[in-house]
Formats: C-alpha cells, sequence, structure tokens
C-alpha cells in the first residue's frame, strides 16, 4: 500500500470514516488514533470560537458547537493557515438558520474583522496629496483591508453590543437593505452600517470609476443639488476614517483590489 494510500484513509478517520485505518493498525494502536481525532475536531472548533466570538455569544456555547462541527464534517482545512478555516462558516450558519438571518450576517462580520489583520498594512492618504488634485481625472485608491458585505438585518448593531458587553438588542429586518463596510485603522478593525447609495458608490469607486464618475451617478440618483453634496460628504468622511490611501489620474491609475474574506 501507498503512502498516499494511508494519508487518503487517515484523513478519512480523522473525518468520522472510522472504518478507514483498519488496514493500517492493529487493535493495541487505536487509543492512539483516538487521540488524534478528538484532537482534530477539538482544534478546529476551538478556531472557529476564537475567530467567531461574537457568534458564539449570540448562539450559545451548545448551538454554536453544534454548528462548528457540522461545518468541520462538511469542510476539511484546505489552506495552510487555520485563519482560512473560517471561510464559508457564514454559509454553513445560513442554511443551520435560514429563518434567522442575523446569524449568517453576524459571521460574516466577525469573519471579516478578524481578517483585516491579513491585509497589508496602507497609510491613509496624506493632506499634502489632496492638495490640487484634479478631481475631474482624479480616482480613489482605497486600503486593502476593505470589504463590503450585504445587511438586512440589524446584525452590526448586535455585534457592537456584545463587544461592549451589554445586552444586545432582539434582532430585526432593517427598515431598508444596506451594507456593512469593514476595514483596519492601524491594529484596529473597523466597520459601520452603511446605505445601498454609499454601498454603490463605494463598490465603483473601488472599481476604478473616477470620482467625476461617481458625482454623476449620485447626481443621477439624488438630483444635482443633493448629488454634488453627497459626493463631498462622502469623500470627506472616507479620507477622514482614512480608507483612502492615495489619488491618481485616470492616465496613471493603479487600482489595490478590495481584501475579499
Amino acid at each position: 500500500m501507498s503512502l498516499a494510500a494511508m494519508q487518503r484513509d487517515f484523513a478519512g478517520w480523522l473525518t468520522d470514516r472510522p472504518g478507514s485505518m483498519a488496514a493500517w493498525v492493529d487493535g493495541a494502536a487505536q487509543a492512539g488514533l483516538d487521540v488524534y481525532h478528538n484532537a482534530y475536531h477539538m482544534r478546529l472548533a476551538d478556531c472557529l470560537h476564537e475567530m467567531f466570538e461574537k457568534t458564539a455569544l449570540w448562539l450559545g456555547d451548545e448551538a454554536f458547537m453544534t454548528a462548528a462541527r457540522a461545518h468541520i464534517d462538511g469542510r476539511p482545512p484546505h489552506g495552510w493557515t487555520l485563519g482560512v478555516y473560517g471561510d464559508g462558516f457564514d454559509r454553513t450558519l445560513a442554511r443551520l438558520y435560514p429563518d434567522d438571518r442575523e446569524v449568517e450576517e453576524l459571521t460574516w462580520l466577525d469573519h471579516a474583522l478578524t481578517r483585516t489583520f491579513e491585509g497589508r498594512d496602507a497609510d491613509p492618504v496624506s493632506a499634502e496629496r489632496l492638495a490640487g488634485v484634479d478631481w475631474d481625472e482624479a480616482s480613489l485608491i482605497f486600503v486593502p483591508t476593505l470589504s463590503i458585505g450585504p445587511a438586512i438585518t440589524n446584525a452590526g448593531a448586535i455585534w457592537s453590543a456584545l463587544a461592549a458587553q451589554e445586552q444586545p438588542p432582539a434582532a430585526a429586518m432593517l427598515p431598508e437593505p444596506g451594507a456593512m463596510l469593514v476595514w483596519r485603522q492601524g491594529f484596529t478593525p473597523c466597520f459601520r452600517a452603511i446605505g445601498t447609495v454609499e454601498a454603490d458608490i463605494l463598490a465603483d469607486a473601488v472599481a476604478g470609476a473616477s470620482f467625476s464618475a461617481l458625482c454623476a451617478s449620485l447626481i443621477d440618483r439624488l438630483g444635482e443639488e443633493a448629488g454634488v453634496r453627497a459626493a463631498g460628504a462622502l469623500l470627506g468622511q472616507w479620507i477622514g476614517e482614512g480608507l483612502i490611501t492615495d489619488i491618481f489620474h485616470a492616465s496613471s491609475i493603479r487600482i489595490a483590489p478590495p481584501f475579499m474574506p
């Protein structure tokens, strides 16, 4: 028998195919295999608990561990680091809690905030760089840790309350669908809830649309006066939050892709 066959059967043993190692070990070695089996599941469950702390608080330990086991059974580790093992856990929770939409969104937010530390550092654009910008030709470069996720529930408010060790609000649908914006400032992961208008404009900006094109889009949606005012307000907020790292003219644009957890 080959080493590859042994590795395949051992992986099967870890993922609950107990008969897969019968050809490789005798009864005396069974206890040792049990140690590996238990350690595999416990380590992955602990990893998920560390990455999804607020989700675990919201669900409760028993329900969270049940969800973690379902994820572990259906998704073996696929990367060289456990940091990526949480990928797709929000979809696992969505299948388990189809009528509790806040669970999926809370899980996504937990994971997005955790993974901001995997993105490279980037300094915010300086005041000197902003001086003399030709805004008709300018395009914005955003921090590489930026990610945007849809929001139809108050999962953001739930996360904030849990982080502050306060009583979280009851789960509720938002009056209008929106989004959650996640990024990192220095060593601090940040997020805020945003409306669909900002989410759409921000997605266009990240994709490389010029600032003048963003203004035109806002004018189409809000009218000329309100659109121009909104463009200035959004630009000021993005700069103030450290979301923009540089500004380039269309002729020399270099776009840093957003970090997608």
